[in-house]
């Protein structure tokens, strides 16, 4: 059988420290499988291509391969914590599959620049869907906008209520704003889409001619991370621009769920939730609990915590690769899961709520501003002056009802 870990020498490794040094790195790879299958394909084709590998190791080594990830989609096999990561794995049962050939397919790279071009590839995919899930939230907005759009709804300004408002231009600002989140998350994918291939351990690979433009063509990445010193470098720069406009969106998600808790208080009851949308009370039996908008309102937490999770990891190393780098997956995978739970959660929230018309009603005085506007055109004089006269007018009306 084929050692356990790339860097196995024959010696086992203490337990404990294994344990430590591969920590949850095992379970963590299990999304990162797929992505190393096509990175690994492609990195065996460019070394059939500059003839490192035979043809034919490359065909058997392609199918080989191919099938390993069927078979882990299909749940049949497990990263294991012996294995350490998915590349461990891939390999050890790359080579129990078709024998010692399995092994060439390492030949010019290292853990390092394969951890990466799997974690990019991951990443880009990732805020696509993310990206895509928010702008079904900012449908299921204007789908409110369609059924309900006309309801006059009070603007607030410093919590007071302000101007004129409605649920249309409440649901339309709020896509609006999550249609820009939307486009920040895909834009974040620019630092995830060099080709990290040909780097190996970060100062490239000595004595072989590697083509690092075919990996990145067959890959799908815009260019090729230049000089290869640079690439551990830039290590948790994609991660950590992803985290931040992620933070960005459940940021906005809070402030749209903070509204609708306010709204759907007894005091406002300017929205009604369906029962099977709410949650009762332990003890309090006239009680129904909005708690899925609760916890979207406090996801925002969990993104701006592991920004500067992330960010810390990584600003007191110096250059080359670290194993504390290892540790930046957390922090993203985190962020990646709760973003994707609270946008399909909302998405799906958004088509219960309705606004109350019977219980929406509108003071008077927040038609002041459009009545001050209305004396500027009616007799010309300056705005300032409109202004006073209305304040005067609100204020009189005021000192009657006293």
């Amino acid at each position: 059988m084929s050692s356990t870990r790339l860097w196995d020498k024959g010696k086992p490794l203490d337990e404990q420290i294994l344990r430590f040094t591969a920590g949850e790195d095992h379970r963590l790879d299990e999304r990162l499988v797929a992505y190393d299958v096509r990175a690994s394909i492609a990195h065996a084709g460019m070394l059939a291509k500059q003839s490192l590998l035979s043809n034919e190791d490359c065909k058997t080594i392609c199918e080989a391969l191919t099938a390993l990830g069927e078979e882990h989609a299909r749940g049949e096999w497990q990263i294991t914590l012996d294995e350490e990561d998915c590349h461990s794995a891939l390999e050890r049962r790359l080579i129990e599959r078709i024998g010692p050939n399995g092994g060439r397919v390492h030949l010019g790279r290292s853990r390092n620049d394969q951890v990466l071009a799997a974690l990019r590839l991951y990443i880009k995919d990732a805020a696509a869907t993310l990206a895509e899930r928010t702008r079904q939230v900012a449908a299921a907005l204007d789908a409110v906008a369609d059924r309900q759009g006309t309801l006059p709804l009070p603007g607030y300004t410093h919590m007071q209520a302000a101007m004129p408002s409605s649920v249309a231009l409440w649901a339309g600002g709020f896509a609006a704003t999550l249609r820009d989140d939307a486009a920040g998350i895909e834009r974040a994918t620019a630092r995830a889409d060099s080709n990290p291939l040909g780097s190996a351990a970060g100062y490239g690979v000595a004595g072989l001619e590697l083509d690092r433009d075919h990996t990145r063509a067959v890959l799908g990445f815009a260019e090729t991370q230049e000089p290869v010193t640079a690439v551990q470098l830039s290590r948790g720069k994609a991660e950590s621009t992803l985290i931040f406009e992620i933070a960005l969106l459940l940021g906005d998600l809070s402030r749209l769920a903070a509204d609708l808790l306010l709204y759907y208080t007894r005091e406002y009851a300017f929205v009604a939730l369906p029962e099977n949308m709410t949650t009762g009370s332990s003890i309090m039996p006239q009680k129904r609990n909005p708690d899925v908008f609760e916890l979207v309102r406090a996801a925002v937490a969990v993104p701006t915590g592991a920004l500067l999770e992330a960010m810390t990891i990584t600003s007191k190393l110096t250059s080359g690769y670290h194993r504390d780098l290892q540790r930046l997956k957390v922090p993203l995978f985190r962020s990646i899961d709760i973003a994707a739970e609270v946008t399909t959660i909302m998405a799906h929230a958004l088509g219960g709520i309705r606004f109350r018309e019977d219980a929406i009603e509108l003071d008077p005085e927040l038609y002041a501003a459009e009545r001050a506007n209305a004396l500027v055109v009616d007799e010309g004089i300056p705005f300032r002056e409109a202004y006073r006269r209305v304040a005067a007018e609100l204020a009189g009306k005021t000192g009657d009802n006293d």
